[in-house]
């Protein structure tokens, strides 16, 4: 993607994930919950299907009302779908890879339900702070690697470095992403807020994170993402 469509993302987003760092909040068992209403009209069809969000801000729902959330909105697109979609939210903001990590386990365990599907927006706040790429690469990796042997699937939001960090870091932190997903056979969404970028009204003052209705344009580009890594029920 052209740099120039990056220079306000490069401009603001280390202030705006900074100020999401300084919410982080300590682990708590996640809990599956509905957090729309679906109409009865909706024609939702067959057994639960359970998937867990797992992350940083982006997941966790930043200064947004509850409900408004990708989760609780992924949620009601997905039931809007026909499927029986039930997210638990376990995105936590200020959360790093290293973080996320820690408490994987954790949030497995404490479900009531094991998840078919965890969709995972972690590596934001690493980028951030300068973390070494290698480092947030081996972790991504230790995720997807437990998850794989739980037999959880999983999906992928990309992450893209700010221009402003240079070349030699984005060479390194960019291919990331793609080049996990195709080494353990993942899903991928390649860049997650693709959706807002350089869209005044979908973001939020930081002018990083997701409105309400940003958060719907985001959920409308991934949903066939997500009904194509959660696949067919498997009894």
């Amino acid at each position: 993607m052209p740099i120039r469509r990056y220079a306000l993302f490069a401009a603001l987003l280390a202030p705006a994930l900074a100020l999401a760092g300084c919410d982080s909040e300590a682990p708590k068992p996640p809990e599956a919950r509905s957090a729309v209403d679906v109409p009865p009209e909706i024609p939702v069809m067959g057994p639960e299907r359970v998937i867990l969000a797992f992350g940083d801000s982006l997941l966790a729902g930043y200064k947004l009302e509850d409900g408004e959330g990708y989760p609780e909105r992924l949620e009601a697109a997905l039931r809007a779908n026909g499927i029986n979609a039930r997210m638990t939210n376990a995105g936590v903001s200020g959360d790093t890879t290293q973080a996320g990590l820690q408490r994987l386990s954790f949030t497995l365990d404490s479900m009531k339900a094991k998840p078919e599907l965890a969709v995972i927006s972690l590596g934001g706040n690493d980028m951030l702070r300068g973390l070494p790429p290698a480092e947030t690469r081996r972790n991504l990796t230790a995720i997807i690697e437990e998850l794989k042997q739980r037999e959880i699937r999983v999906l992928l939001l990309g992450m893209l470095a700010a221009p402003n960090l240079g070349k030699d870091y984005a060479g390194k932190f960019n291919p990331i992403y793609p080049q996990l997903a195709d080494k353990h056979g993942v899903a991928l969404v390649p860049f997650f807020l693709q959706p807002v970028m350089d869209k005044p009204d979908l973001v939020q003052e930081d002018h990083i994170h997701p409105t309400a209705l940003g958060i719907e344009e985001m959920v409308a580009a991934t949903l066939d993402d997500v009904e194509e890594a959660l696949g067919k029920k498997v009894e």
